[in-house]
C-alpha cells in the first residue's frame, strides 16, 4: 500500500488515518455516482444531501479522499480566479464578470462558514492577500490590474499599498508596492478535504476508495431505462446522475484526454520559524502573498508557524502524463527554496523540512467548467488551474443547483455550460506546451535582470494571454 502521508505536509499532519476506504466490490445503482474524492467531488456531495438527504451518493476515488490536488495545494482559499477580469469583462461583458467575481468571494466565505458548521477545524484565517511588486519591473501590473478594477466599479475590494504599508504587514526584499484584498483566508487543506469526506459519510454518502474508473458512459438516447455509468476495474456504478470531478486525473479519459492538461505545480516547506524570525519578518496576520511573476509563486504561514513557498517551473510531459514521480523535480524545488531566501534573506541557514508537487487541470482558455446535461445525465466541473480551493466550493453549489434544478442566481455564471477547446494533438501540444514554460521563465529572469517590465507583445505572452 502506498505511503499516502508522504505525499503533501498537509496529509501527514491532517490527524485523519490514511488507510483507505473499502473499494467498490461489484456493479451498484445509486442516485447520484461523482467520480472523485477531491474538494470538488467531496462539495457536491456535501450540497446535495444537505439538499436531499434521501438521495444515494456514491463518489468513486482511485486512491484516498484528498490524494490530488485537493491534498497538496498551497493552502488559499481565494477569490482569485484563473482567468483575469480584464479577460473576463472582455469574453462575457462587465455585468457577468462582477457576478462571477463576487460568487467568488462569496465562497470564500462559504468554505469557513460550513467548516465551522460542521465542527472541522481547518486553520480558516481569513487574513486577505497581498500581490506584491518585487522590482520596478511588476510595479506596472499593479496599477493595470487596479485601473481595470476601477472600470468595473469593483475597486472598492482593493487597496494600493506603497512599499512602506507592505513592510508595515511583512517585510520582503525589493517590494515597490501591493494590492491587498481581504477576500483570501489561509486554511490546511489536508484537514478540509478529510474533514469533508467524514461529513459526507455522516450525511449518507458512501465513498469508494482505490476504485480507478476507467471510462464513462452517458444516457443512451431512445433507449429505454439507459443510464449513465462510471466504469471501474471492481465493476459499474449506474445512476440517474453521473459527476465527473477528477481535476487533472480527468486527461486520463476517454473523451477528456484534450480537455485538459496535467500541469505540476510544486511547493517547499520550512522549519517552524522562532519567535525572533517571525518579529523580523511580521506577517502577523497570515496573508497569502504572490507576486506577479509568470512563473507563478504563492505563499501562506502556516499555524505551527512554518511558510510555505510555492510555484511552477516543473516540465510538462508529453502525452499529458501523470506519474508520482514528476511530483518531485529537484531542479524547480531547488529554485523555490533559493527564491524563499532572497524574499526573506534573514532567514539565511533555515531548514526546509518537506517538499512535494502534483499536477492542476489546465483548460486551453483557461477558463473553469461547470455543467450538467440532462438527456445524457453527465454533469462536470474542472479546469481550476491551481485557483480550485474556492472555486471547487462555487462548483459544489452550483451543480447542486443544476442537478435538483433549483432556482439560483449561480445558473447564470459564465462558467455555466462553458466547454473549452480541445488541446492541440501530441506532438503539438508538448511543443506549444513546453515552448509557453520556456518562455515565461525567459521573460521572467529577463525583466528581473533589467529591471524592465516585458512588453507584452511577445509571441509567448499573446498565447499565454488570461
Amino acid at each position: 500500500m502506498k505511503n499516502y502521508a508522504s505525499y503533501s505536509f498537509w496529509l501527514e499532519t491532517c490527524g485523519d488515518d490514511l488507510t483507505p476506504r473499502a473499494p467498490l466490490d461489484g456493479s451498484i445503482d445509486v442516485d447520484v455516482a461523482i467520480l472523485g474524492a477531491g474538494y470538488t467531488g467531496l462539495w457536491t456531495a456535501y450540497y446535495l444531501l444537505r439538499r436531499q438527504p434521501s438521495l444515494r451518493v456514491a463518489v468513486v476515488e482511485a486512491e484516498i479522499a484528498g490524494f490530488g490536488a485537493s491534498g497538496r495545494n498551497g493552502g488559499w482559499c481565494s477569490a482569485g480566479f484563473p482567468v483575469t477580469a480584464g479577460e473576463l469583462a472582455r469574453r462575457y461583458g462587465p455585468e457577468r464578470t462582477r457576478a462571477l467575481l463576487a460568487a467568488m468571494r462569496e465562497s470564500v466565505d462559504e468554505v469557513g462558514r460550513v467548516a465551522e458548521a460542521e465542527g472541522l477545524d481547518i486553520d480558516y484565517v481569513k487574513g486577505g492577500t497581498l500581490r506584491v511588486a518585487r522590482g520596478p519591473h511588476q510595479e506596472p501590473m499593479l496599477d493595470q490590474a487596479l485601473a481595470t478594477y476601477e472600470r468595473l466599479g469593483i475597486a472598492d475590494h482593493y487597496t494600493r499599498l506603497d512599499a512602506a504599508q507592505v513592510a508595515e504587514r511583512v517585510r520582503i526584499t525589493d517590494v515597490r508596492g501591493a494590492l491587498y484584498s481581504p477576500d483570501c483566508a489561509v486554511i490546511h487543506p489536508g484537514k478540509l478535504v478529510r474533514g469533508l469526506a467524514r461529513v459526507v459519510e455522516r450525511l449518507g454518502g458512501t465513498i469508494y476508495e482505490q476504485t480507478r474508473v476507467t471510462a464513462f458512459e452517458p444516457r443512451q438516447a431512445g433507449v429505454p431505462g439507459s443510464r449513465p455509468r462510471l466504469i471501474t476495474e471492481r465493476g459499474d456504478v449506474r445512476a440517474e446522475v453521473v459527476v465527473l470531478c477528477g481535476e487533472a486525473y480527468l486527461s486520463r479519459l476517454p473523451g477528456l484526454r484534450r480537455q485538459l492538461i496535467p500541469v505540476y505545480s510544486l511547493i517547499v516547506l520550512t522549519e517552524p520559524l522562532s519567535d525572533a524570525q517571525w518579529a523580523e519578518i511580521g506577517w502577523e496576520n497570515r496573508e497569502t502573498i504572490g507576486s506577479h511573476r509568470f512563473s507563478v509563486d504563492y505563499l501562506s504561514r502556516t499555524r505551527d508557524g512554518r511558510i510555505v513557498f510555492g510555484g511552477r517551473g516543473a516540465p510538462y510531459h508529453f502525452g499529458s502524463r501523470i506519474e508520482d514521480s514528476y511530483d518531485r523535480h529537484e531542479p524547480t524545488h531547488q529554485m523555490l527554496r533559493r527564491m524563499t531566501l532572497e524574499w526573506f534573506p534573514m532567514l539565511r541557514g533555515i531548514r526546509f523540512t518537506h517538499h512535494w508537487g502534483g499536477p492542476l487541470g489546465m483548460p486551453r482558455d483557461w477558463m473553469p467548467t461547470m455543467s450538467y446535461d440532462r438527456a445524457t445525465g453527465i454533469a462536470t466541473a474542472r479546469g481550476y488551474t491551481g485557483q480550485g480551493v474556492a472555486t471547487s466550493n462555487l462548483s459544489g453549489r452550483v451543480l447542486a443547483d443544476l442537478i435538483c434544478d433549483t432556482p439560483s442566481p449561480l445558473r447564470v455564471l459564465p462558467v455555466i455550460g462553458h466547454r473549452s477547446p480541445d488541446w492541440e494533438p501530441e506532438p503539438l501540444r508538448w511543443l506549444g506546451v513546453r515552448y509557453v514554460q520556456r518562455g515565461f521563465a525567459r521573460l521572467d529572469e529577463q525583466a528581473e535582470r533589467t529591471g524592465r517590465p516585458p512588453s507584452g507583445r511577445s509571441l509567448v505572452e499573446r498565447l499565454g494571454r488570461h
